[in-house]
């Protein structure tokens, strides 16, 4: 099996300088590098940078991908947007960690199985993951949440450990903590059993009125800062920023007191009942399927053999027809014909004269393999 290895760094708070990206290109003289990416594979070799440290310095998105089964994810969000204190009590596991550098919270998701099939490819996996920052910075804990179920999953925690907090609306994840589920591969059924602590609500949206009144609550020399960070390009940091610092203040999420945290070892007992379920009925869903498609084909079948009523002497001249041709095909179509002919002598009680005909057919033509071949797997 041939070597795939996949980076893809990109930038949003940030953009490169040409000497920047002129240090980047030292590292390789294939990769694909702007002002706010680099882009890399390698069927051989390996990369040359340090990730951690070009995640402190220049980007806020990594993404990697082998063949071999590791995917990885880091993610950068501004540490003042983001409780540090908050996010370790979700990433202490080798399969979620976080680090704190250069003013960056830089969180971690790793996730290394052995690979069930064709490998998946890596280009076009990081754009919608870089949208998790944002609801990070909002206040929408639930990425965290299952970065701490793959430690669950990996087996890094111990069995008495209990759950954080279960942050609202797990059962309802938003389209990049999807994709970020699916590329962690974390497990459907824990995730279900998970969810069920989970509160239910509907955002609240704030009014324009509402922002404009916290807006004009801050202090004048902070808006002055604020509107030269725009002018000197800095719009998506600012605006998380704000966004982030008003949805803390106004606090609308539903309290999570008097909902009893789960043990680890309670989510894998529940998560393996939940399998053993879901499986069940899956195999009932299957059986009731086959068994109508049985019963369709059986009422198609007697339909058929209606049809035929009387016609014996006409179908078995078509076998014989089809038997002359010396064609495979013909051979085919001459053992469907003796099957109608089987189940009409068998629904008329004449098994018998089918059987003895049916054996000076095959003595006729006994020196045709292909097609004594064909009627003994047609069961003839």
């Amino acid at each position: 099996m041939s070597e795939y290895q996949y980076y893809e760094f990109q930038a949003v708070d940030y953009r490169l300088s040409e000497k920047e990206m002129q240090e980047l290109r030292g590292y390789s003289t294939r990769a694909r590098i702007t002002p706010t990416s680099f882009i890399n594979e390698y069927n051989f070799g390996d990369f040359k940078g340090n990730t951690d440290a070009w995640m402190e310095k220049y980007f806020d998105g990594f993404l990697y991908l082998a063949n071999w089964g590791t995917r990885e994810v880091q993610l950068a969000v501004p540490a003042r947007l983001l409780p540090a204190d908050t996010v370790r009590r979700y990433c202490s596991s080798h399969a979620a960690s976080s680090r704190e550098k250069s003013g960056k919270l830089i969180l971690t998701f790793l996730s290394e199985e052995e690979p069930d099939g064709e490998w998946l490819e890596g280009e076009g996996h990081l754009s919608s993951l870089l949208q998790i920052r944002n609801e990070l910075a909002h206040g929408d804990l639930r990425s965290l949440y299952l970065g701490w179920l793959m430690g669950v999953q990996a087996d890094e925690l111990k069995a008495s450990e209990k759950e954080p907090p279960v942050p609202p609306n797990l059962e309802a994840l938003s389209g990049p903590q999807e994709n970020l589920a699916d590329f962690l591969r974390l497990d459907p059924d824990l995730l279900v059993v998970a969810s069920r602590n989970s509160t239910r609500t509907k955002e609240d949206a704030a009014s324009t009125k509402e922002r404009s009144c916290w807006i004009a609550s801050l202090p004048a020399r902070e808006k002055d800062e604020m509107l030269v960070q725009l002018m000197e390009g800095d719009a998506p940091r600012i605006g998380m920023e704000l966004q982030s610092r008003f949805l803390r203040q106004r606090d609308t999420s539903p309290s999570t007191v008097g909902m009893k945290p789960r043990t680890v070892a309670e989510l894998l007992a529940l998560a393996e009942t939940q399998r053993q379920e879901r499986q069940q009925e899956q195999a009932r869903q299957a059986a009731t399927k086959k068994a109508n498609q049985e019963r369709q084909a059986t009422i198609a079948r007697e339909k058929h053999l209606d049809s035929l009523k009387g016609c014996s002497e006409t179908i078995w001249a078509t076998v014989e027809t089809l038997a002359a041709t010396r064609q495979p095909k013909s051979y085919d179509q001459a053992v469907q014909q003796l099957g109608d002919l089987r189940d009409l002598a068998e629904r008329e009680g004449h098994q018998a004269g089918f059987k003895k005909r049916l054996a000076v057919f095959r003595n006729q033509h006994s020196a045709k393999k292909s097609l004594i071949d064909r009627l003994a797997k047609g069961g003839f």
